[in-house]
């Protein structure tokens, strides 16, 4: 593996592995990474179930940052997955091994979240609704007529980048 496909922001190089050492180093590196995103999104997951979203929140940087290592290094490990096999078989096994059980907690953590984005938008949507409702008279006018129609809600904002 050559140095220059070494990005800096990759634990592991994108080139074609020549060695078993180079093909050790690389699942190594690609089941630290899948590992450490694991134990991000564990945390994720239990942070948003109790309601501490903005303690989540704060986990976003990290979270894109190996997401973008994992996707990178899965990508590599598929195009040189027969280098990967011949010049280190146990290491490609146990990075088969690990991203076989990184799959379902990662289904988990995307539909805590899910559930969460649900349960703030019914939220806020039933918060703007009461407020408009305030805001709509239900007496008569000055005339005896009732209102024309109701202002809307005014100063409801939703951020939907949770």
């Amino acid at each position: 593996m050559t140095a220059q496909a070494q990005t800096p922001d990759l634990p592991f190089s994108l080139e074609r592995p020549t060695s078993p050492t180079e093909a050790e180093n690389f699942c190594s590196a690609l089941i630290d990474t899948m590992e450490r995103l694991l134990n991000v999104i564990e945390r994720e997951t239990e942070l948003v179930r109790s309601g501490s979203l903005k303690e989540a929140g704060i986990l976003q940087p990290e979270k894109a940052r190996l997401i973008h290592e994992y996707t990178r290094g899965m990508m590599c490990a598929k195009q040189h997955a027969v280098a990967l096999g011949n010049l280190s078989p146990s290491a490609a096994d146990r990075l088969r091994r690990q991203h076989g059980e990184f799959q379902p907690v990662l289904r988990i953590n995307l539909a805590v979240l899910a559930t969460a984005r649900e349960v703030t938008n019914d939220i806020v949507s039933t918060v703007a609704r009461a407020v408009g409702a305030r805001r709509q008279t239900t007496t008569y006018g000055s005339a005896g007529q009732a209102p024309q129609s109701a202002t809307a809600a005014e100063g409801i904002a939703v951020n939907r980048s949770l």
